[in-house]
């Protein structure tokens, strides 16, 4: 494996689910490259402390490729149910580069578009969208931003950080600062915040996430979900 797959990979709405996938190294003409899957089964799919499936089970899965020097992309989707929502999915394409500044400290920029196929929200045909991702990871901790310029423009700013506690258990904490730029759920700013713990049993990564944010109307969202590496 010749490096950590880096934190853009989980670009997609669904970070709550995604796991950091194994990896085969592989020798190519331009040099050499690390290849890895995820599949995901979930029984819902939260984003920033909401439900997007309104309660509903989802399964999304990837495809990575990391270079030796750093830069990669992807393949991410998932589906898509809920109150709102025509069945559809969501496919995230991505392209990136993560480095690091010392042996502690990393990076990762990213550019990635989010494609919703057969997809629409209040009746209306869900728009695809383009946003750039940044963040800096260091002894557990990660800080970073997405910009997001298309169909709503927004800025979102996260913290998050991922403890080790007995029994192989992880727990990982994020909150998160949406500023929003258009009219969308009435011009509200918010706030969302997760807690998830996680746990890997035979080689499936099992996770339970709770996560919510300060919008009014919204409930508190709980999820489990494994996921498989290849």
């Amino acid at each position: 494996m010749l490096k950590k797959l880096p934190v853009a990979i989980a670009v997609a709405s669904s970070v709550a689910f995604s796991s950091m996938a194994v990896s085969e190294t592989v020798e190519s003409p331009i040099g050499k490259l690390d290849v890895s899957m995820t599949a995901t089964l979930a029984s819902d799919w939260l984003n920033r402390g909401s439900s997007l499936n309104g309660g509903n089970p989802t399964v999304q899965g990837s495809l990575d490729v990391v270079h030796e020097s750093g830069f990669y992309a992807g393949i991410w989707g998932g589906s898509m149910a809920g109150d709102e929502k025509t069945a559809g999915s969501e496919f995230d394409y991505y392209v990136g580069y993560g480095g690091s500044i010392t042996e502690d400290i990393t990076y990762d920029l990213a550019v990635a578009t989010y494609i919703y196929s057969g997809t629409t929200w209040g009746g209306e045909d869900a728009e695809s969208d383009i946003e750039y991702l940044g963040s800096i990871s260091a002894y557990g901790g990660t800080v970073g931003l997405k910009y997001r310029t298309e169909d709503v423009k927004q800025l979102y700013t996260y913290l998050g950080y991922s403890y080790a506690l007995p029994g192989a258990v992880t727990l990982s904490a994020s909150v998160g600062f949406t500023d929003i730029d258009d009219e969308v759920n009435n011009g509200e700013d918010y706030t969302d915040w997760s807690l998830s713990l996680g746990k890997s049993i035979a080689s499936l990564d099992f996770a339970l996430t709770y996560a919510t944010n300060d919008l009014d109307g919204t409930d508190d969202n709980f999820a489990v979900s494994v996921s498989k590496s290849f």
